[in-house]
Order: structure tokens, then C-alpha cells, then sequence
């Protein structure tokens, strides 16, 4: 029997099937499952978190009514997800826009660094470049483990600024460092499903941001 490169996400694909209608049938089944599984763990997490998610949100909007500015950062599936991050606090659906910067954005910045110095300080030293005292970070990994993820996030730390992690499975280093403020763990041993769960995570501190902002009546 010949494999499929899709074998890993739909194990009963296969070359010689002739059942379409039965075919269609599972993958209809695996899509709701996958759906379902998801919404599960998305409400789960937002639960867990929810009140360390009201004080990551109104310490990032204190920051932000001080003039700060939020940076993001992470690596593969994690830096379009930093990258996500910016859009949403700097083009809204609705609200106002906040300052914002993805620090896998610049492929000249990235590549000479991780060429120069190492890949391990491609973002630590644009925190060094670019960070003061009145921002925010945010560090996206799956497994919390990235190294390059937590050297910025405890580079943060040392200039004072305001560290939150996003991060999956139990947690990894991410979840016993002290270099972050506010630590918000997906529960989950799915990429896929980690990733899901962390942008309602983004979401809802997007939306505290707001309301605080709007609060204190921040221009």
C-alpha cells in the first residue's frame, strides 16, 4: 500500500480507494470531530485563564496609555501568528489602534542577525534595538521551549518591559520562568489545536485591552 503525504492528518486516505461516497463520509466526520475538539479546548483555556487574561489585559493597557508600544515574536507557525497579533492591536476590526511591531517582520533584520550572532538572539537583540520601559511583549511557542523566544523574553524583562507568553503542551520552560509576567498555557499536544486556542487567547486580550482603554478614557 502506497502512503500519501497526507497520511498524518487523514490515516485513512488512501491510494487505492474506490468508496468515494464512504470516503467523503469520514472525511465530513474527521473535519466535525476536529471542529469540535477545538471549540472544546478553546473555551476550556479561556476559562483557565480567564482572570490571569484580565490582568494581563489591563497591565498591557496601562503600558499602552503610557505611550508603549506592543512587540511580538515566534518562530515557524508562531511568527504568523506574531505577525497576526499586530494586525489586530494596530489594524482593529473596530476600537482604536495601538502601536505595534513584529519582530520576524523584517527578513533583512532576521537573517543578518541569525547569520551574525546566532539564531538563539534574533529577537532579544531587536528587544535591545527597539524596546523601553513602557512596552509590551508578546512571545508565541508551542511547546514553550524556543530558545530564541525565551532569551528576548528575559531580555524584556531586564529593560523592565512587560513579558506575555503564549505557549502549548504543559508548558515547557515557559512556564517556570520568571521572565514572564503572565503565562498562558494551551493544554493541548496539537500543534494545530495550540495554535486554535492561542489566537482566542490574543482575542479576548485584545478585547480587555479595549474595554480598559476605553475605561480610562485613553486617546
Amino acid at each position: 500500500m502506497t502512503i500519501e503525504p497526507t497520511g498524518f492528518l487523514y490515516p485513512f486516505i488512501e491510494s487505492e480507494e474506490r468508496d468515494l461516497a464512504g470516503l467523503l463520509d469520514e472525511l465530513a466526520t474527521s473535519a466535525r470531530n476536529k471542529v469540535m475538539e477545538s471549540r472544546t479546548l478553546r473555551t476550556a483555556t479561556l476559562e483557565r485563564w480567564s482572570d490571569e487574561l484580565r490582568a494581563a489585559g489591563r497591565a498591557m493597557a496601562e503600558r499602552f496609555g503610557r505611550g508603549g508600544r506592543l512587540l511580538t515574536f515566534g518562530n515557524g507557525g508562531s511568527a504568523t501568528d506574531a505577525e497576526g497579533a499586530v494586525d489586530l492591536f494596530r489594524s482593529p476590526p473596530y476600537g482604536r489602534s495601538l502601536p505595534a511591531l513584529s519582530l520576524v517582520d523584517d527578513r533583512a533584520v532576521l537573517t543578518a542577525l541569525a547569520n551574525d550572532v546566532g539564531f538563539d538572539l534574533v529577537f532579544s537583540r531587536q528587544i535591545i534595538a527597539h524596546a523601553s520601559a513602557n512596552d509590551i511583549t508578546v512571545g508565541f511557542s508551542t511547546s514553550g521551549d524556543s530558545a530564541n523566544v525565551l532569551r528576548a523574553l528575559e531580555e524584556a524583562t531586564r529593560r523592565d518591559v512587560l513579558t506575555v507568553g503564549l505557549c502549548g503542551y504543559a508548558g515547557g520552560a515557559m512556564a517556570t520562568s520568571s521572565s514572564i509576567a503572565h503565562c498562558l498555557i494551551v493544554p493541548s499536544d496539537s500543534v494545530h489545536r495550540i495554535q486554535e486556542a492561542q489566537n482566542a487567547l490574543l482575542l479576548r486580550l485584545w478585547e480587555v485591552v479595549q474595554g480598559e482603554l476605553d475605561d480610562r478614557e485613553v486617546p
